[in-house]
């Protein structure tokens, strides 16, 4: 077997510089299995950060399903093929009217570049209002609305067309009162609607994964919906990293703030791993993006990946993963917030379900960010067979997102790692 040191050389050589890797001590990860990985010695490692491998990795009726339809066909839409149709209907069936219309695509960056697209389609420009911090995709005009990569190392700053809006965070934002923090938080959507003119895009995950495992406050959603679509606006809900179940309380993220959406996004969750991911919007939307371009996409909707995707969703529902995150997410929240009384490294500790944040500070009063120390942690985590990592406008907010298949053991394991690294 080629080394890890042997491969960490080559990679320098062939790969681009600009992949990264996590950890200081990278890992060489061979196989994985449920919510594990093993490394190239076979030592085990918890999984508490891959959420694409949403009901667990390597899991038997998914693979079984792509390997049966592999043996059959797989090729391109513009065939007739029942597998499309029954994962169309069957994924629209979790959504409210009017999102009852499917386009197959290949990740979630080309998901959102689609939505973005539609959206266009109905408001004539492309004036979009986003979150601080946030990422939708390593697309071109992604990249363009992402403030967590424009606003960073080698960005370019936004463009004309862009409004960014403070990120609705209640821990260390510019609100911090719950009760009336959505409302407040709205007004900048309401500004930027205002200062774009008719017909904004606003596009927002519905829980903050990269902005720092924030969920919204209470409303913030249900207004700035309504004064983008007020003024003949699009709102896209990002549900990349929290739909299908992850939240426990309900599928989709967007259904906390009681809000339709015109648009949802949705990642490679739905492949667990598997390059296949969707844009559902309303028969109204999607005919005006039926404006005589025809859209085609060599690989979305093929057979392979709409039968993996369909075995997807019928794990999540015949083992009751969404209960199992609602269950042993409330657990570790519960466990995390007694940890955060007795520690006073631990600032915040907020999320939903399977999707949870620890914001890592110095000193609780200041809350200023303990950066160095969210890194340590992680790297102190690994060595003791934890897999986590960090992010947030600071880099100090330890993630939780494992796959859906994680258990109350697996949340016990991880408290009690903590309490040795605490204490």
């Amino acid at each position: 077997m080629i080394t890890k040191k042997e491969t960490i050389a080559s990679r320098k050589i062939v790969l681009g510089p600009s992949l990264s890797l996590a950890y200081d001590d990278p890992l060489k990860i061979i196989k994985g299995r449920g919510q594990y990985l093993y490394d190239e010695s076979g030592k085990e490692y918890l999984d508490c950060v891959n959420n694409i491998s949403h009901v667990g990795h390597c899991h038997p009726i998914v693979i079984q399903a792509a390997h049966e339809q592999n043996q059959l066909l797989n090729t391109n839409t513009r065939y007739l093929h029942d597998n499309i149709l029954e994962l169309a209907e069957i994924l629209t069936l979790k959504l409210p009217a009017p999102l009852s219309v499917c386009h197959f695509v290949n990740s979630g960056s080309e998901a959102n570049e689609l939505a973005l697209r539609m959206a266009a389609a109905v408001t004539g420009n492309q004036n979009t209002i986003v979150l601080d911090h946030a990422y939708h995709g390593n697309t071109t005009s992604l990249i363009n609305i992402s403030p967590y990569k424009f606003n960073g190392k080698g960005g370019l700053g936004k463009t004309e067309n862009v409004e960014v809006v403070p990120s609705p965070d209640i821990y260390r934002g510019n609100y911090t009162n719950p009760g009336n923090a959505g409302t407040q938080y709205a007004k900048y959507v309401q500004n930027a609607v205002i200062k774009q003119g008719k017909g904004s895009t606003f596009i927002a995950e519905s829980l903050l994964g990269c902005g720092g495992q924030i969920v919204l406050p209470k409303g913030f959603l249900q207004e700035s919906f309504q004064y983008v679509k007020s003024n003949g606006g699009v709102c896209i809900s990002d549900e990349v990293q929290v739909g299908l179940g992850r939240i426990g309380s309900h599928y989709w993220g967007f259904e906390l703030q009681k809000v339709i959406p015109d648009i949802v996004t949705i990642g490679k969750p739905l492949g667990n791993g598997h390059p296949i991911s969707a844009v559902v919007t309303s028969p109204e939307i999607a005919d005006a993006f039926n404006n005589g371009m025809e859209y085609f996409n060599s690989f979305g909707g093929n057979p392979v990946s709409c039968a993996i995707a369909y075995s997807v969703l019928k794990v999540i529902d015949d083992e009751e993963l969404q209960n199992n995150a609602l269950d042993v997410g409330n657990y570790l929240m519960s466990e995390l917030k007694i940890l955060k009384k007795e520690c006073e490294i631990i600032g915040d500790v907020r999320g939903s379900g399977l999707f949870i944040g620890i914001e890592i500070v110095e000193d609780k009063q200041t809350k200023l960010p303990a950066t160095k120390s969210a890194i340590e942690i992680i790297n102190r985590m690994k060595e003791n067979g934890i897999l986590l990592s960090t992010d947030g406008p600071f880099n100090n907010v330890l993630k939780i997102k494992p796959p859906m298949v994680f258990t109350r053991e697996n949340a016990t394991t991880i408290i009690e790692c903590f309490k040795d690294l605490f204490f």
